[in-house]
């Protein structure tokens, strides 16, 4: 994973929190907690999914796979597959 630590870390401070107080919203030491900001520990993916949860953002965010800290709304179907199976008969449909 990239520098996820520098977003863990950037979150906490936008909210005024220390790491102890995280630390103890995730059941670790305030030690663990740091060596997950510092990324000198890796981050088990259940504290990630935690984390995400915590700061109301995602996992996507947090692995620097989006820049957005906000959830993004995604279409499944793109307008042409929409288009064919809205096109498809009675018939045709399963």
């Amino acid at each position: 994973m990239k520098k996820y630590y520098r977003r863990i870390r950037d979150l906490r401070e936008d909210r005024d929190w220390t790491q102890t107080q995280i630390a103890e919203m995730l059941h670790v030491t305030q030690k663990v907690y740091s060596n997950y900001e510092t990324g000198r520990t890796l981050v088990p993916s259940d504290i990630l999914i935690e984390l995400a949860d915590i700061h109301g953002t995602s996992m996507d965010y947090l692995a620097e796979r989006t820049d957005s800290p906000y959830f993004e709304k995604i279409s499944y179907f793109s307008g042409d597959i929409r288009q064919s199976v809205t096109s498809l008969s009675d018939t045709d449909q399963p």
